[in-house]
């Protein structure tokens, strides 16, 4: 009985801190379907957090009328497929190469690897612009190809930057140390290489790193602004984090902000209720290793 009436409290306080985390979520799409003069007059009251008064899907229309927003979307979705695309590919297998292969100086590369955690991108962003603005890349002028110099106004410039994560391989190479050696062993003595390995053992029974992964690597690469601001002058390859300035530029339309912040809060939303299950169970897996 004890025990029943503690589970009882237990879930009666995770319940009531979702509920606080979940205020300003609610907060958010219930004023996208106000008035800016209600959103004001509500803000004293409960009624902030209630969809009641005059309710409408007019912030939404706006927000076509003075952002593009189809064309923002698009070009984060590029952006952040392409990182988290290639950056399960290229972390792993930097995590596989430090967790499996015995070589001299992994640890110290590993090390070096995780260090760089400290590093804000705000210490790097001019020396990294410096060296986009000096990478060739290959154009498609009059009916052939031709190399061009530097990645300024581009989608090469948003997203190769970010392929590798220092934190993306320290999961890596956690979750892969807790799976045990001996299928490595069983694997080399029938011929297989450490590709095929990697390939055919190690990523298939690594689902929920892949995972947690994907889910670390999606939220900065579509909330990027800093640096987009920085190596994107053409309206036609911003992302959706660029188009909040369009709505600070005269009179700040609150209605309008809201409605524009819930439709790119939504694939956030989505991508992590779809992978919540496997990302649990890796930080339960790899997080608490050492």
């Amino acid at each position: 009985m004890l025990r029943r009436r503690r589970k009882a409290w237990i879930y009666l306080a995770m319940s009531a801190l979702a509920i606080f985390f979940l205020f300003p979520l609610v907060f958010m799409f219930v004023s996208s379907l106000k008035p800016d003069a209600q959103i004001l007059s509500d803000m004293n009251s409960l009624n902030t957090f209630l969809p009641v008064g005059d309710i409408s899907l007019d912030n939404y229309a706006e927000v076509f009328d003075r952002v593009p927003v189809g064309r923002f979307m698009l070009n984060s979705v590029i952006v952040t497929v392409a990182t988290v695309g290639l950056g399960l590919i290229v972390n792993s297998m930097a995590g596989f190469a430090l967790s499996r292969l015995e070589w001299r100086g992994r640890k110290i590369a590993l090390s070096a690897i995780i260090a760089t955690l400290i590093i804000p991108i705000e210490a790097i962003a001019v020396p990294m612009m410096y060296w986009v603005t000096k990478l060739p890349r290959l154009v498609w002028e009059e009916g052939m190809l031709k190399y061009a110099w530097g990645w300024l106004n581009t989608y090469e410039a948003q997203f190769v930057p970010f392929v590798a994560n220092a934190f993306s391989i320290f999961l890596f190479t956690q979750y892969f140390s807790t799976i045990p050696p001996s299928l490595d062993e069983a694997a080399r003595v029938d011929g297989a290489s450490w590709f095929q390995i990697y390939r055919k053992i190690i990523v298939p029974l690594s689902g929920p790193a892949f995972a947690t992964v994907a889910i670390l690597t999606f939220l900065p690469a579509w909330n990027q602004y800093l640096w987009p601001a920085m190596v994107v002058q053409k309206e036609q390859l911003r992302p959706v984090m660029i188009g909040m300035q369009y709505f600070f530029q005269e009179n700040v339309a609150w209605g309008e902000v809201m409605a524009y912040t819930s439709m790119i809060t939504i694939p956030v939303l989505l991508v992590f209720l779809v992978f919540q299950k496997a990302f649990v169970s890796s930080i339960a897996a790899s997080g608490v290793k050492g």
